[in-house]
């Protein structure tokens, strides 16, 4: 099975619904923030490993306490996947921190800044003409 196969593409998508539900209904750890998210998942080809990516809303603290979190309740993840997910290999799980939702953010503001500066520049030329 080539990596960008479609039965890759439905594992990987079945696979991240999985995860969520498992994630926000079934794992009742307190270092697990509740606005945790699966923001993508990749399954190798041979169903062997998975890279699951994870975005948590909050501080830094609060993305390390879920992320060691989830590492410690890997193998009862893995073992409900098994039971909802029909694969010949359950694969085993990679949780990744996943910053691009706050790069975004962040960069979104940049570009808000640089647009308001623009704008002021613009008022203040226009108020001496």
């Amino acid at each position: 099975m080539r990596k960008n196969s479609i039965k890759n593409t439905r594992i990987n998508g079945e696979v991240m619904k999985e995860l969520s539900v498992i994630i926000h209904n079934e794992i009742k750890d307190p270092r697990i923030h509740p606005m945790t998210s699966v923001t993508a998942v990749e399954v190798a080809p041979d169903l062997k490993t998975c890279k699951a990516y994870i975005s948590v809303l909050g501080d830094e603290e609060t993305q390390k306490a879920t992320l060691a979190g989830l590492k410690s309740a890997e193998g009862y993840i893995r073992r409900k996947l098994a039971q909802t997910v029909n694969l010949r290999n359950t694969p085993e799980i990679r949780f990744i921190l996943d910053q691009s939702i706050a790069y975004g953010i962040s960069m979104s503001k940049l570009i808000d800044d640089v647009t308001k500066t623009i704008h002021e520049e613009r008022d203040d030329d226009d108020v001496s003409a």
